[in-house]
């Protein structure tokens, strides 16, 4: 059986939020909001890698771990690859699961299932998540990454390509991608390797690396998108979710 590792990259520089993981929702940073959600997925330890004393200080408050790493990473991939090195230098962890520091609304079962393409099967690399698109503005909206795929279980696709452009074209559903990932550690290894691809650059979309030097994504597809908080719009909507979750 893997023994995964959740790592959560957690920078404070952002333009649209700043100082976004130190936000407060409903009495907590948002960092920490996602740390118990991760930690409630129950699949292995977490820790939060950053280059922030704060984000650090927050964590460990709430009883976290957290890895201070370099600040000048290009991705949060080499941030957690940085962590991992210090935290498990002797590779006892053969799964890490990068879970984005601003998903404080995320289901600890979708962190899960990202699991699953990875147990079932070794030529997988990389597994992710996606959620089929209901709202017809994000069919052609840039900012809803989708993911192309072949069915090859039901509710799982095997990557062929993400765009943020409406596809694949005709009748069908279209897949919102979820930024989460679980990666074999040696996948995790070669890709912080890899020069940034011509697809990566024209989409700015990072996962288009792996597929483009040869590497297999599997997606899980799931029920629920988690809510990214990128704006103050972002942020409120998230206190109000998490304020009604708190109540039920």
């Amino acid at each position: 059986m893997p023994s995964p590792l959740v790592i959560i990259p957690a920078r404070l520089a952002a333009t649209r939020l700043p100082n976004k993981p130190l936000a407060d929702i409903n009495g907590l940073p948002m960092i920490v909001h996602v740390l118990q959600r991760a930690e409630a997925a129950n699949i292995g330890p977490v820790i939060v890698a950053t280059d922030s004393q704060e984000i650090a200080q927050a964590v460990e408050s709430a009883g976290g771990r957290a890895i201070i790493t370099r600040a000048d990473h290009p991705s949060g991939s080499d941030r957690i690859f940085e962590a991992l090195s210090i935290v498990d230098p002797d590779g006892h962890h053969d799964v890490i699961v990068n879970v984005q520091g601003d998903l404080p609304t995320i289901n600890p079962a979708i962190i899960a299932a990202s699991l699953t393409p990875l147990l079932n099967d070794p030529a997988v690399d990389i597994a992710t998540l996606a959620v089929e698109i209901s709202r017809h503005e994000e069919r052609t909206a840039e900012s809803v990454v989708k993911v192309v795929g072949s069915e090859i279980a039901p509710a799982h696709l095997r990557a062929l390509y993400f765009t943020r452009a409406t596809a694949p074209w005709g009748e069908g559903p279209l897949f919102h991608h979820i930024g989460l990932y679980a990666y074999r550690r040696s996948a995790l290894a070669r890709f912080v390797t890899l020069a940034p691809s011509p697809l990566e650059q024209r989409e700015k979309l990072e996962q288009l690396r792996a597929l483009e030097n040869g590497m297999r994504i599997d997606v899980v597809i799931v029920d629920d998108v988690p809510l990214g908080v990128d704006t103050p719009d972002d942020l409120a909507r998230a206190r109000s979710l998490l304020s009604g979750m708190d109540q039920s």
